[in-house]
């Protein structure tokens, strides 16, 4: 029999899908754009993820043990606070927004972070510390970003496209609580909101924890001044200072929390 190697060994013999190159070119962005959807919305399905709170905040704030440890984290020591008051609020949601005692199979209110250190880590932390499951929707990054070992292993997701982790952070929000911190912060944060504004994705509540540090970031009130937001506009997030705030403001904005005690007719409303 003629030697068939050259041709079960040529590229364009492989599946597509086992086809690194083939998958990797500049035409099948659109392919790869869907399975980044695809592969998130299958596992958050499987676990059953109705609706999450979503958790923003600088990756650079130093965890305690980080700050006893690293000279570098002294730098950043005066935001320490942030990281204890997000591991609070992580574990605060899971134990009272529903992610623990999912109804009918279903878990409402799942901490959602972008997967990474400081503030990220710090919210999925508490959040495995009630016992309950969260989400770290990672991204690759020229200085590499790892997971922080604290997020749900079949719950921790890479992405590529930033519109792609961005759509998932939004598409089952129920609520954003955003810390301190950077670039990457300020883009999360002002996309929620513009959401919000332009009233493509439905009302929800939005806390800034620091008010301090935000009215210093970002002057709100000379962009009403100018012109270019409305007091409406204004009003669609509140201020905190501890995670316990944040929780009650959540719950005044009318977020739904789906525990027993919350679904009982004695709760308190």
């Amino acid at each position: 029999m003629p030697d068939n190697s050259a041709q079960r060994n040529a590229k364009a013999y492989l599946l597509p899908v086992a086809d690194v190159d083939f998958l990797l070119r500049d035409e099948m962005r659109g392919v790869r754009f869907g399975l980044e959807y695809e592969k998130a919305e299958l596992s958050l399905r499987d676990w059953g993820v109705r609706s999450t709170v979503i958790v923003f905040g600088s990756a650079r704030v130093p965890s305690p043990e980080q700050e006893a440890l690293l000279p570098a984290a002294k730098r950043l020591a005066h935001h320490s606070r942030w990281y204890q008051e997000a591991r609070e609020f992580g574990r605060i949601v899971s134990e009272r927004g529903g992610a623990l005692a999912p109804a009918g199979g279903l878990r409402d209110n799942v901490i959602a972070t972008g997967g990474g250190p400081g503030i990220m880590e710090a919210a999925n932390r508490g959040a495995s510390e009630a016992g309950a499951p969260s989400i770290g929707f990672n991204i690759t990054l020229p200085a590499e970003q790892q997971p922080n070992p604290y997020s749900t292993p079949d719950l921790t997701f890479q992405f590529h496209y930033f519109a792609m982790r961005k759509m998932h952070f939004a598409m089952r929000a129920n609520a954003l609580a955003v810390f301190p911190g950077g670039f990457g912060t300020l883009d999360e944060m002002f996309e929620i909101l513009t959401l919000q504004q332009t009233r493509k994705a439905p009302p929800m509540p939005i806390v800034l924890v620091g008010a301090s540090y935000w009215r210093e970031i970002v002057d709100f009130d000379a962009l009403l001044a100018h012109g270019v937001v409305s007091p409406a506009d204004l009003a669609l997030f509140d201020f905190a200072e501890t995670a316990e705030e944040a929780w009650a403001a959540m719950v005044r904005r009318r977020l739904l929390a789906h525990t027993p005690a919350a679904e009982s007719p004695s709760a308190a409303p």
